[in-house]
């Protein structure tokens, strides 16, 4: 034991001499000078292009002693520094850290540059200082031929392409959508890419080539899109398309592809872009080709070329320019009357125009050749194609005066239609035939009549007169003076005695012949007595007439008709009251006392005076009684049978304006009207009323009612009586039918003017223009409301009386004419351009001949309650105001 022990002690001694030689060792080797390289690696391997840094420093106990520090390259060739004041080199040295280290600097490391660099100096001049460093170079991963965006035609085997260069060389795999794709189908990896056979869209998208070099655990990847590209496919143009010159035309060519193509129009004929001429613009997105303004020139061929990277297509379409046609020609002709007129109209146009005529005015056309409907009419037709040129000839035979007129030319091509009027003036002969129905023409007293002759002939005809077969001209009698010896002559005969009232000759002139026509001068005189009036509607207050008319003269009709009437017990017609009307008017006779007992005469006027008086008749007026049935004033829709009740309608659901006309009160005022309306139906041709829900209303002296509340799509029986003091007049019934559906009124919250805001500014507009041109009526013409006001304060009050009654009972119905003073309506005119008939200077006219045989008495006996009237009705109003004729004033 203790020999073991003594050879584990002898151990641990040699082992604890070692450890301190090794430390002697260590501590000395630093001591020592050297030079060391950093990095500190003995080799450095870096890729190709990168730069690289390596720094030789001195380590040795005092620096100052260092000197001849270089690097030599791998061919032992000291490294000079970089050149001041020039670019850097591939290799150069530095001094760095204040000149005590010498810097190695690799702008781009190249493969040449790789192997042993060596850094040398001295210390204390004669101890030699070296250290080593191996530089190694490898490629990396370089993508050599690998576009990130690639657009295959579709339909093609296409590589998508991604050549990798590396040293050591790479491996490359391909990925879509992280998927790894496969040698297998329609996919094949390699050296240049990743081919796809027959691609389609489908094969859109991102594709993903890793490259990878495991020695150096280099790892890249490169993202390529792939869009599939369709070649362009334009749709097939018309053959050919027509454009009108002087008009712009369009076309629009289409075509498919990927990417969207865009468009080129190239005139074929020049092998100009059309983009590039006058008036033409080309939509390179749309296609779209328009022309501004067409012209001949443009005649020709287009194609339309649609091209996107894929590649490009065409369409060709031809260019057919069409002129519209032009009439060139267009005279107007003059024929005489039985010979053949020949009109010609020429045209120009591409293509040549076909041409018709038609008679200005009409629709129908003639056709080419004999028409069926007039054989006397021949069109005929001659085209020069070549030349575009068309002439058209309407023939008409045996020409009549009906052919004179305008004829309308009319040349058609597919370009456009082109209109000229011409006209044919036929010459003939002078007629009278215009003037064979005028009537004679009447004077009286010695007033001068106007005889006019007019012909009608081409050309113009002269004019002359005969009295008894002897020229006018040659008589020189100073009661026949001719006036406008032209076209149109004027004889003017003062008839002296009764040997002027005969015939007188109008003989027309021209060059193709001549024409006679007798004008008659007769004597006027007053009309007949009326032959017979009866009386057809008596009330307490009011009588209306039916009178027969005497028999009249042609051309001599009568103006009016007048009455005269008085109480029975009266034996002087010289205070009678009297009453003039028109002709069309009603005749009625009103103011009239109720349980009177009148006399009743009538005569007739013309413009010569008033007849002798006739027709008398004797009539007593009824007792006061209760009113007339009222007249409803709404239009009825429908009479289901003629003893129903008329049927009108109501434009709202839910109420109803009723309005009806004053009746005659026969004597007593009108106090009140009864309205009573009641829902129902007809149930088998009877009217079924539903008398719970019957409405009854007192109205005083309105003559509208507004029913209310009521239900819409609803029948409404309705009954109305005037009541006076004597009673309640028979009702006059209507059935009234409510619209369907429920008004609704829309409220207006936006500051507008309501509709009633907006009738009520309408109406008082319409009020002060009235009362404007009633100043004006009453201040320079004494007529209107003002002028009658005024008038009415010097009158008497009966006459007050019965005018208030004129105006309450029927001025609603027959209003009077606003300021104006016409009694009786003016003849109506000639059918010839004549004069109006000169009347003597001072001679009476026909309303103050009517004076005569009313008022026999002097002024000085008439009474002083008696008042002119007269009436004249139109058709649709009646017109009255103070006349000539003493008595009071009504009207209905």
């Amino acid at each position: 034991m203790a020999a073991q022990y003594g050879r584990s002690s002898s151990s641990a001694a040699v082992m604890m001499l070692l450890v301190w030689i090794t430390l002697l060792g260590v501590a000395h080797s630093q001591n020592q000078p050297r030079l060391k390289i950093l990095p500190a690696s003995s080799i450095q391997r870096k890729p190709v292009g990168h730069s690289l840094l390596l720094t030789c420093r001195p380590e040795v106990p005092d620096t100052n002693l260092i000197s001849d520090l270089r690097w030599n390259d791998n061919r032992n060739m000291t490294i000079l520094p970089k050149p001041a004041g020039q670019s850097s080199p591939m290799i150069y040295t530095e001094s760095i850290a204040g000149g005590t280290a010498l810097a190695l600097i690799f702008n781009s490391l190249q493969e040449s540059m790789a192997g042993t660099y060596f850094c040398a100096a001295s210390y204390s001049v004669t101890e030699k200082l070296n250290a080593a460093v191996v530089v190694e170079t490898y490629v990396a991963i370089t993508w050599k031929d690998a576009p990130t965006d690639q657009r295959p035609l579709m339909g093609t085997d296409y590589i998508v392409r991604c050549e990798v260069t590396a040293n050591p060389p790479a491996t490359v795999d391909w990925l879509r959508n992280g998927d790894q794709i496969k040698s297998s189908g329609r996919y094949v990896i390699e050296n240049r890419g990743l081919l796809i056979k027959n691609i389609t869209e489908a094969d859109d998208g991102v594709y993903t080539c890793r490259a990878a070099v495991m020695s150096t655990g280099e790892l890249k990847n490169r993202e390529i899109r792939v869009e599939v590209q369709i070649m362009p496919e334009v749709q097939r143009l018309p053959r050919v398309m027509d454009a009108v010159e002087g008009q712009s035309f369009s076309v629009m060519c289409n075509a498919t592809g990927k990417p969207v193509p865009e468009f080129q129009w190239i005139k074929k004929g020049t092998q100009q872009n059309a983009a590039d001429l006058d008036r033409f613009s080309v939509n390179s997105i749309t296609g779209q080709l328009d022309i501004s303004t067409v012209e001949q020139q443009d005649h020709d061929n287009y194609a339309c070329i649609a091209r996107n990277p894929a590649g490009h297509s065409e369409s060709v379409m031809k260019l057919n320019v069409l002129i519209r046609p032009k009439i060139i020609e267009f005279i107007n002709i003059t024929v005489s009357e039985n010979e053949e007129a020949v009109f010609v109209c020429k045209a120009f146009g591409r293509p040549a125009p076909e041409i018709t005529f038609r008679r200005y005015g009409t629709v129908e056309e003639y056709s080419i050749g004999l028409q069926v409907s007039d054989d006397r009419i021949i069109l005929e037709q001659s085209t020069d194609d070549e030349k575009g040129e068309t002439v058209g000839t309407l023939r008409i035979s045996k020409l009549a005066t009906t052919d004179d007129g305008l004829y309308e030319c009319i040349a058609r091509n597919r370009g456009d239609v082109a209109f000229k009027v011409g006209h044919i003036t036929v010459e003939y002969r002078p007629i009278f035939d215009h003037m064979k129905a005028l009537p004679p023409v009447y004077t009286w007293e010695e007033r001068t009549a106007n005889l006019s002759c007019f012909a009608q002939a081409i050309p113009n005809a002269t004019i002359e007169w005969r009295f008894n077969d002897r020229r006018v001209q040659d008589l020189y009698d100073q009661n026949l003076r001719i006036e406008n010896e032209g076209l149109r002559s004027d004889l003017l005969v003062t008839p002296r005695d009764r040997r002027y009232y005969t015939a007188y000759k109008c003989v027309a002139h021209n060059r193709l012949g001549s024409a006679e026509h007798l004008m008659e001068l007769r004597e006027a005189r007053i009309p007949e007595s009326v032959p017979q009036a009866k009386p057809r509607v008596v009330s307490a207050t009011s009588i209306t007439f039916d009178i027969m008319a005497p028999p009249v003269e042609p051309g001599l009709p009568l103006t009016a008709f007048s009455v005269q009437w008085k109480e029975q017990f009266q034996s002087d017609w010289n205070f009678a009251f009297n009453r003039t009307w028109s002709p069309d008017s009603p005749y009625i006779v009103e103011g009239l006392r109720p349980q009177t007992a009148y006399s009743f005469r009538f005569a007739a006027r013309n413009v010569v005076g008033l007849s002798q008086w006739g027709a008398y008749v004797d009539q007593s007026t009824p007792r006061r009684s209760e009113p007339e049935t009222p007249r409803i004033l709404h239009t009825p829709i429908q009479d289901e049978e003629e003893d129903s009740d008329p049927i009108v309608t109501s434009p709202y659901a839910d109420h109803f304006d009723m309005r009806w006309s004053i009746p005659v009160d026969n004597g007593e005022p009108i106090d009140m009207y009864r309205i009573k309306y009641c829902p129902g139906t007809k149930v088998n041709g009877y009217w079924t009323e539903m008398e719970e829900h019957c409405i009854e209303q007192d109205i005083a002296r309105m003559t509208n009612y507004e029913m209310r509340n009521l239900q819409a799509d609803t029948y409404y029986r309705i009954e109305l009586m005037a009541h006076n003091a004597i009673g309640f007049s028979k009702p006059a019934h209507v059935l009234m039918k409510t619209a369907r559906g429920i008004d609704v009124v829309l409220r207006v919250d936006s500051p507008t003017l309501s509709s009633a805001a907006v009738i009520g500014i309408v109406i008082g507009s319409v009020v002060l223009l009235l009362i404007i041109a009633d100043l004006l009526c009453c201040a320079f013409g004494n007529l209107g409301i003002l002028a009658t006001l005024c008038r009415k304060t010097k009158r008497s009050p009966s006459d007050l009386d019965d005018e208030a009654k004129l105006g309450s009972l029927y001025g609603w119905r027959f209003p009077l004419p606003y300021c104006s003073g016409s009694l009786i309506k003016e003849r109506p005119p000639s059918p010839l351009p004549l004069p109006p008939p000169i009347v003597k200077l001072g001679a009476t006219t026909p309303l103050e001949d009517e004076k005569q045989p009313l008022n026999t008495q002097p002024a000085a006996a008439a009474s002083p309650l008696k008042v002119n009237s007269s009436v004249e009705f139109d058709g649709r109003v009646v017109h009255s105001r103070s006349g000539e004729i003493i008595g009071k004033n009504s009207a209905v």
